[in-house]
């Protein structure tokens, strides 16, 4: 496809699981919007996250905790970012018709997302089990998390299909 026709295709057209797919870009873009005020005070950059005055939420404790740091010694914050940024181009990649022509693609994005909602609610446990209180940052990256689920499926399922008949 020529980039001339996805840019219009993707910007302008309708049809297909382009409506999905701009929803599974809007909430990885959200939880990745999620992710930045945390990087900033897991890097010292800021010196607390502020949150909402409800009981039960204790960003700072949370996002200080060593758990946070553990992958590849870096703050996982920073590795959410990049994490939603791939989920985000995967959503992205390809014309309206990819399930038929690229169909890994889909199989790809419904398999990331799958991964977002499945960390996302292992580290929401993680801070119940392990400080009785939660983040309000990752509550939102979480929540964004699991409502991508939905609109990836049925553009898989098709894929799948496609696959099934022969097809790329």
């Amino acid at each position: 496809m020529e980039p001339e026709v996805l840019s219009r295709e993707l910007r302008k057209g309708s049809g297909g699981f382009l409506d999905r797919r701009r929803k599974v870009v809007g909430l990885a873009l959200v939880a990745a919007g999620a992710m930045m005020p945390i990087s900033l005070y897991q890097t010292g950059l800021i010196p607390h996250l502020p949150e909402p005055p409800v009981p039960g939420l204790n960003a700072d404790e949370i996002d200080a905790a060593g758990e946070a740091y553990a992958i590849l010694a870096t703050p996982d914050a920073i590795l959410g970012l990049g994490s939603y940024a791939a989920t985000a181009a995967l959503a992205a990649m390809g014309g309206a018709r990819r399930a038929e022509t690229h169909p890994w693609i889909p199989l790809a994005l419904v398999a990331k997302v799958a991964a977002d909602a499945l960390f996302a609610g292992k580290l929401t446990w993680d801070q119940w089990s392990k400080h009785r209180a939660f983040c309000s940052w990752c509550l939102l990256a979480a929540g964004a998390s699991f409502a991508a689920v939905p609109h990836v499926v049925p553009e898989a399922r098709a894929a799948l299909r496609r696959r099934e008949s022969g097809g790329a």
